[in-house]
């Protein structure tokens, strides 16, 4: 057991050891000399991860660098420090090396530069003669310096600098001050100012003083380009590149770019950020070729190319990965890397070249380094090198050279393996050991021999064919090597095979019905089959689906049934069945019949003003062949789909036209096709695209011709519009004819308007109340139509000439009253007149009154909705048609005083033998109110019957009613004014004994329907 502890520790620490890894690696420096001091010092970052900790080393141009105590150099984990900088000893290449047991790395190369400028060293410079018109270079000569410079010109004193135009240019490459016309107001002293990016500082030239020769003007002259690229101009991946070019010449040149491939400049590209300067940010593969700067004015034109040349560093897209090998064995490592130029590769061991290719057995092609017989002395760290001239990629891995004998405890044969009958088995023997060694099989006590059926493979596994049951038994794996020998065992079970015993079908059913579809199986009793089913080759999740699949087979079987089936469900059924040893399918094709499918490619092929030839395409039959088809139309008019008439009057399932027939005339149709079949009819086609009908004749009359009314002299003819539909053309009308009675000829109007339902004809000699002969017909754009009935139709009557007579108005209660009159009598030439009464407080003027219309020959009517108390004048006037007759004479008549206001209270109730007897309080009518007269009790069984009602002239009642039901009462006064106020609703329960008593004060059993009741009697007597 300590032996088994001491190796698990030593495994677990293993587990834990690192190769070193950097995590952080130095990156170049630049540092302004300009401001060194004794104090000032630079630190080059390193880290890296690994265990055991790594220990660092520098080298400064790949010489080691060795603190000691009290020099320059000194180390803070990784991290080199240098102190008391020296421009001359410090500039350099550093690399950082981290090293532990598995080996060393070494960093990227960074380097240690000083930036510095120096002063100009000479302190006069001759002046510059020109003449006006000529183009001038000054010079700016910058001095002895080493990071980036800008440039800039002072003219006469500063702070006045020279403006850059289309005229005047600086360039950032030489310093120099171009003029491409020189003006008089350019006569002035020029100074060069250069600065450096990196010190911040700023040194001055001497002025340079540019004066105007005195021997004339220069003429024009074509452009002289003085600033220009090189030939070949390298851009790096991603950088911003920047070409200059300027010229001089008078008139002063314009300056244009362009690429002499005709390719346009991508949007990032600005032309006209600075004159003279192209800037192309973010270069990238597409922004290399040939381009072309195009100086020019009215005298000609000058050019210059130059070449821009793409290149990226090296970047790697293949690493090789940490391995572990057996001794004795081969290694391969691929590194691949990205760039331009193309990169090249070297590998490094433990941070050096030297040692990797003084042996035959190690190769570099193309990058991949190659070692074969590995031995212990190859083991360590080693890092690809990919370059070219613009960087440097490192990429490192470590070799692990392994040697042990054999050993399975990570790797224990299987303690059982199953295997049907006449089925196939590895067994698989997977030792550590390093190296290779070799591997022996024993069944029992008896070394294995190799047979057409045993084999022994070159991984070491066993594989045995067509197993039998004297195949059953101990195997036992023995591996060795040169380091020792060890050795597991496992049992091979040989078990019954699993058989479906159910033999493939193809089934048939109905849409609608129930199927089980079979898999039955014989398998060894001492395994547990699973069964799987799969629909056309998709998994069946039993519960979803609808619920449409439901597992019905027992331990041994794994029938499913399918209800209600559909016709999605027609396919590929598979029953899976599975063991530990062996599995095995079955499938059954099931065809599912029913209804056909929609058909397609419905068309009018051909249409008149009745009739319209269909044509269509078949669909699915579902398996059971069409037998007829049914069409149906729909119009904007119809109520959805109908069907519709047909030659032949029964569409056969073979043919695939049809005429339909009976449509009505200019009517827009749509039309679609239902297959059947001996299963039923399936879903209808898609509608075919929409057709009208032609015109034809209109065949239609206006409905309900009839007419009346109107002005004096006038006939009133009115008639119902024919329907769209029934127009059966554009441009509908129709013709009126009228005659007066027993007339002969007939005169005619047309109305051209189909939604038109009146016509009046007009004339003086038209007599009152005359009848005529009236009858409408119907035309469109195709001709007339017939003409409708004749019906009569009397013209306009004149209004009443005189008054009702005998006119009495009595009042019934505080807000009825009722007038009576004599009807007029019945005049030639007029209908029966109908009264219309007029009626208004005495207080009022007339032109405010109320009017109450009655129809017919009635002599009587009741006004409601007056006030209690009041006095009222009331006129009655007949009317008809043609307008209102004379008033009567005014009436007039008192309403009685108004009901009392006052309800019924301290309602007190009990019960006797079947009896409910109540009793209230005298109510007392206030002084404008009429005197109480009696009671109305209203009660009724249950909150959802209607209420019956008695009254009384007493302040008790006493009511037959079972009381094993619930009640609700109310009581009203009624007086000579009408019924007053209600009490409060009553609810008398339920009673099971034969006495009980209550009082309206005492009652709180009210329902939610007693609720609303009271708040609506409480708004009612507002």
């Amino acid at each position: 057991h300590r032996k088994d502890a001491i190796e698990g520790y030593l495994h677990i620490y293993s587990l834990c050891l690192q190769s070193p890894v950097f995590t952080k690696q130095p990156g170049s420096i630049v540092f302004p000399a300009d401001s060194m001091d004794r104090n000032r010092e630079v630190v080059f970052s390193c880290e890296a991860e690994g265990n055991p900790s790594p220990i660092y080393r520098w080298n400064l141009n790949g010489t080691i660098i060795s603190p000691k105590a009290g020099s320059r150099y000194s180390l803070s984990g990784g991290n080199l420090r240098i102190s008391q900088l020296n421009k001359d000893q410090d500039a350099g290449t550093y690399q950082c090396l981290a090293s532990n047991s598995f080996g060393t790395i070494i960093s990227r190369e960074a380097s240690l530069t000083f930036a510095y400028l120096e002063n100009f060293k000479t302190h006069r410079r001759s002046s510059v003669s020109v003449r006006e018109g000529q183009g001038v270079v000054l010079l700016c000569g910058p001095p002895p310096h080493s990071g980036e410079l800008t440039f800039s010109w002072i003219f006469n004193e500063y702070p006045t600098f020279v403006k850059q135009d289309s005229r005047r240019f600086v360039s950032q490459e030489t310093g120099n001050l171009y003029i491409a016309k020189v003006e008089p107001s350019d006569v002035g002293n020029y100074t060069c100012v250069v600065t450096n990016t990196v010190t911040k500082t700023r040194v001055q030239g001497p002025p340079t003083p540019l004066v105007l020769r005195s021997d004339g003007i220069m003429g024009e002259y074509e452009p002289k380009i003085e600033v220009q690229f090189p030939e070949a101009v390298p851009a790096a991946k991603g950088s911003t590149v920047k070409l200059e070019c300027f010229a001089l010449g008078n008139p002063v040149p314009s300056i244009t770019w362009r690429r002499t491939d005709g390719v346009p400049f991508a949007r990032k590209v600005d032309v006209r950020k600075t004159i003279g300067v192209l800037e192309i940010p973010y270069f990238q593969q597409e922004d290399a070729g040939m381009y072309e700067c195009v100086a020019e004015n009215s005298k000609g034109r000058n050019t210059v190319k130059g070449k821009l040349q793409f290149y990226a560093p090296p970047q790697l897209i293949e690493n090789p990965q940490d391995v572990q090998k057996a001794i004795d064995e081969s290694l391969v490592w691929e590194c691949k890397a990205t760039g331009k130029p193309k990169p090249m590769y070297r590998w490094m061991k433990n941070g050096q070249v030297c040692c990797l290719l003084t042996q035959e057995r190690i190769q570099v092609v193309n990058g991949a380094l190659s070692i074969t017989q590995l031995t212990m002395a190859d083991v360590g760290m080693y890092q690809c090198v990919a370059g070219n001239k613009h960087g440097q990629v490192y990429s490192n891995a470590e070799l692990r050279v392994v040697a042990v004998a054999p050993d399975f405890s990570q790797n224990l044969l299987k303690t059982h393996t199953m295997v049907r009958e006449g089925g196939d088995v590895l067994i698989e023997c997977r030792p550590k050991m390093s190296p290779r060694g070799k591997i022996s099989w024993r069944k029992g006590n008896e070394a294995l021999r190799e047979t057409h059926r045993i084999s022994i493979l070159d991984n070491g596994s066993l594989r045995l064919t067509n197993a039998t049951k004297s195949d059953a038994g101990i195997y036992t794996c023995i591996a060795g090597n040169q380091f020792g020998t060890a050795s597991s065992a496992g049992s091979l079970l040989v078990k019954e095979p699993t058989i479906i015993t159910t033999p493939p079908a193809t089934l048939d059913i109905t849409v609608g019905e129930s199927i089980v579809l079979p898999c039955q199986v014989t398998h060894d009793p001492s395994l547990e089959p699973k069964f799987t089913w799969f629909f056309n080759e998709q998994l069946i999740h039993f519960g979803n689906h609808g619920g449409y699949f439901e597992k019905v087979g027992g331990h041994s079987a794994g029938d499913i049934m399918i209800r209600n089936i559909q016709l999605r469900h027609a396919g590929k059924y598979t029953c899976a069945v599975q063991t530990k040893v062996d599995s095995s399918s079955i499938a059954t094709d099931l065809i599912v019949r029913g209804p056909p499918g929609p058909p397609t490619s419905v068309h009018v092929e051909e249409i008149s003003d009745t009739t319209a030839s269909l044509s269509w395409r078949p669909g699915p039959d579902n398996h059971s062949p069409i037998t007829a088809y049914t069409i149906q139309a729909r119009t904007p008019f119809s109520l959805g789909w109908q069907a519709v008439s047909t030659v032949p009057e029964v569409v056969g399932g073979r043919r695939l036209t049809a005429t339909v027939t009976d449509l009505s005339p200019w009517v827009e149709y749509e039309f679609r096709v239902l297959a059947s079949n001996t299963i039923g009819t399936g879903e209808p086609s898609r509608p075919s695209r929409q057709a009208r009908t032609k015109e034809s004749l209109p065949k239609v009359t206006p409905a309900n011709v009839s007419g009346g009314g109107g002005s004096r002299s006038e006939l009133v003819i009115t008639w119902e519009p024919v329907p769209e539909e029934l127009q059966n053309g554009g441009g509908f009308g129709y013709v009126v004819a009228f005659r007066p009675y027993n007339a002969t000829g007939w005169m005619q109007a047309a109305v051209p308007s189909a939604e038109v339902s009146r016509y009046v004809f007009k004339n003086d000699t038209i007599q009152p109340f005359t009848p005529f002969q009236v009858k409408v017909g119907v035309y469109n754009n195709k001709g007339e139509g017939p003409f409708g009935p004749a019906v009569t139709v009397y013209s306009a009557e004149e209004e009443p000439g005189s008054a009702p007579s005998r006119i009495h108005a009595s009042s019934l209660s505080a807000s009825d009253v009722e007038v009576t009159w004599r009807v007029l009598p019945w005049i030639t030439g007029r209908r029966p007149d109908q009264s219309k009464r007029v009626y208004w407080e005495k207080r009022e003027k007339e032109e405010m009154a109320s009017v109450l219309r009655t129809v017919g020959n009635r002599t009587s009517a009741v006004i409601q909705g007056l006030r209690g108390s009041t006095t009222y004048s009331v006129t009655v006037r007949a009317y008809n048609t043609a307008g209102t007759g004379p008033p009567s004479n005014v009436v007039n008549v008192t309403t009685k005083k108004p009901p009392p206001s006052q309800p019924p209270v301290k309602v007190m109730w009990n019960t006797s033998n079947s009896k409910i007897i109540l009793n209230w309080e005298q109510v007392k009518a206030l002084e404008n109110e009429s005197e109480v007269t009696g009671y109305k009790v209203l009660y009724k069984r249950n909150r959802s019957s209607q209420p019956r009602v008695m009254e009384t002239n007493t302040t008790s009642v006493e009511l037959s009613l079972p009381t094993d039901e619930e009640y609700i009462i109310q009581i009203k006064p009624i007086g000579e004014g009408g019924e007053g106020n209600s009490s409060r609703q009553i609810t008398i329960p339920r009673i099971s004994g034969p006495n009980a008593i209550g009082s309206a004060s005492t009652v709180s059993t009210l329902s939610a329907l007693s609720t609303i009741a009271l708040s609506f009697t409480a708004r009612t007597s507002l």
